[in-house]
């Protein structure tokens, strides 16, 4: 049985690592908030401008905007695996990844054989994986999530539109967690370039007296100045915008895995100090126990 000493240091260290579990859990739930609020308002936009990107697919035919829909054979990959700057957020980090893995290995299989598999990492954690195993990180940007901006992400997706027109990367995907609530991210791996169209029969309109889906249809836009201009201009900022979602849907769920992380941290910091108490009284009470039977030992020699 361990001594009183070992068990009260034990619930001390357990106390004092509650209280540090608490504390991450608030400060995380605060930036969970102002996170959350940013991805909300960012959606919206971010769809709409995809939407109308993929619908332009079919209207860039011999301009210069068809080469962003240019679905050339793949023998160059880039992944761009989105992480976090720090861990103690249950599997965020390993989950992107497992997915990164998997998607490299089984996906581009040939491509990795070849060695044409080349990755972006966002997130500290993202470059110390692949550094580390040997992977070949065309860029690392490990301090990112410091003061998240639209500035920074534009920075790296003007890299990785560039390297794409280039023809130095033929397909290029991202790899990150997307938030859904508090408790809940979803991996996700997208295509990001190029880009991928929309569905042929994109939008069903009802039949009015049987409410049933009769026609099917594209929406066809009417430009203004030019075509080739709005579509040329549109499609850098789309690109630009999706990937700024990207890494904000990312650090949102970050804050919402580190909360819910060291909410049950503190609960399991909990059950340890009620098994360390126990113990500590059993503990405490064997030892009063034996005094007692010393002292009646004692007594009964002397009365001997």
């Amino acid at each position: 049985m361990p001594s009183l000493k070992d068990v009260r240091n034990k619930i001390v260290s357990t106390r004092n690592m509650q209280k540090i579990t608490k504390a991450m859990k608030v400060v995380s739930a605060a930036k969970l908030r102002k996170a959350q609020q940013r991805i909300v308002q960012m959606r919206p936009y971010a769809h709409k401008l995809q939407e109308m990107l993929s619908h332009m697919s079919g209207s860039t035919e011999g301009s210069d905007a068809a080469k962003f829909f240019d679905n050339r054979e793949i023998n160059r990959v880039l992944v761009v695996a989105i992480t976090s700057d720090s861990g103690l957020a249950g599997s965020f980090n390993s989950s992107i990844l497992k997915d990164s893995v998997i998607l490299i290995k089984n996906t581009y299989a040939s491509q990795y054989g070849a060695k044409n598999v080349d990755v972006l990492a966002v997130g500290k954690k993202s470059a110390a994986f692949f550094k580390k195993n040997g992977y070949n990180v065309a860029q690392e940007h490990t301090t990112l999530f410091k003061n998240l901006n639209y500035e920074a992400a534009e920075e790296i997706a003007a890299f990785i539109i560039d390297q794409f027109l280039n023809k130095n990367y033929d397909a290029v995907d991202l790899v990150y967690n997307r938030f859904k609530n508090a408790a809940v991210y979803i991996p996700t791996t997208e295509r990001f370039l190029p880009v991928p169209p929309a569905p042929e029969e994109s939008h069903v309109v009802a039949d009015n007296s049987h409410g049933t889906p009769q026609k099917h249809y594209s929406p066809d836009y009417i430009f203004e100045p030019s075509q080739e201009e709005i579509v040329s201009r549109l499609i850098v900022q789309s690109l630009k915008t999706n990937f700024f979602r990207a890494l904000l849907e990312s650090n949102t769920a970050e804050h919402g895995a580190r909360m819910t992380a060291m909410d049950k941290a503190s609960d399991n910091a909990e059950d340890l100090l009620g098994k360390y108490k126990l113990a500590y009284n059993k503990a405490r009470q064997a030892t009063i126990t034996k005094e007692i039977l010393e002292i009646v030992s004692g007594a009964a020699a002397l009365a001997g």
